[in-house]
């Protein structure tokens, strides 16, 4: 197809069906949606109707418009990113020759450090759920596995395998074991007690037995933080906590960065700066 006669629209749908077909997370594929539904308006009304149409100044004057319109610097980051994914498939599929968005320049910010819970309030918090067996044990692996909550969403009942979770594949995060240790296995053990008789396989589910989303799963915890009064916290800071106190307690970076799923230790590294009196090297996993 020539460039000159595919749409904005049209290419967007194919970019979507794409995404679908690739099994990214409903949550993902709604995120680039919104983005490049949000540029493509924009360029509609610069009167930019067909992919061949758009330019480095375009996309600049978007991002600019994101800017006065009070979007963070690191918002914008994430938009131009999936412009950029959008544009890589309009490339590889020859919709286009150029790709105008390797040209734009991300705007500069810096990252937030991660909040690690102290020992008080992780316990504040495991105390704040200890009368939900089911909350309890979602708590408890987040924080004892270091796993992403969507990976938690996604554990199945066949997962468990003795002292270790299976990790399925999620996203583009491949698939790996996780140990399990004792405060993990109590926990999922007292909730698989209580859990509902159903044929769904997902390890946590709701009271009529579907699972346990995880939009859900986020709301139930950060109800839990507030009973707590932990203030400022978000479910992923389960994960930097995990990572976070391993380190200080000298665990290997290697290890931790394949229990994690990192692609590049880098990604684990990055929380040394974070952690003083790192302990000396080791391979034994803590409890938290």
């Amino acid at each position: 197809m020539n460039s000159k006669q595919v749409k904005l629209r049209d290419a967007h749908q194919e970019f979507t069906n794409f995404l679908k077909g690739k099994k990214h997370s409903n949550a993902t594929i709604v995120a680039y949606g919104k983005d490049i539904d949000q540029l493509i308006s924009f360029l509609e009304e610069m009167k930019k109707n067909h992919v061949h149409e758009v330019t480095k100044n375009d996309l600049e004057a978007f991002l600019a418009k994101l800017t006065g319109t009070g979007y963070t610097p690191k918002t914008i980051s994430r938009k131009l990113n999936s412009t950029r994914t959008f544009y890589r498939f309009l490339k590889v599929n020859e919709y286009i020759t150029d790709d105008p968005s390797l040209l734009v320049s991300h705007p500069r910010y810096e990252l937030a450090p991660p909040r690690i819970l102290t020992p008080m309030e992780y316990r504040a918090l495991r105390d704040a759920a200890r009368d939900d067996a089911r909350m309890f044990a979602v708590i408890e692996i987040l924080l004892q596995t270091g796993i992403r909550i969507g990976e938690l969403a996604n554990l199945r009942l066949e997962d468990i395998q003795n002292d270790t979770l299976k990790i399925r594949p999620y996203e583009k995060h491949e698939e790996r074991l996780v140990p399990l240790n004792r405060p993990a296995k109590e926990a999922l053990k007292r909730y698989l007690t209580i859990r509902p008789q159903t044929k769904e396989e997902r390890i946590f589910v709701t009271k009529s037995g579907k699972p346990f989303l995880i939009r859900n799963i986020r709301t139930a915890i950060e109800r839990y933080f507030r009973l707590a009064e932990i203030k400022n916290a978000k479910v992923n800071d389960l994960r930097h906590t995990f990572v976070a106190h391993h380190i200080k307690h000298g665990v290997s970076l290697v290890m931790l960065s394949k229990i994690l799923g990192h692609k590049r230790i880098s990604t684990t590294e990055r929380y040394l700066e974070f952690v003083k009196d790192k302990g000396k090297e080791n391979t034994q996993l803590i409890e938290l």
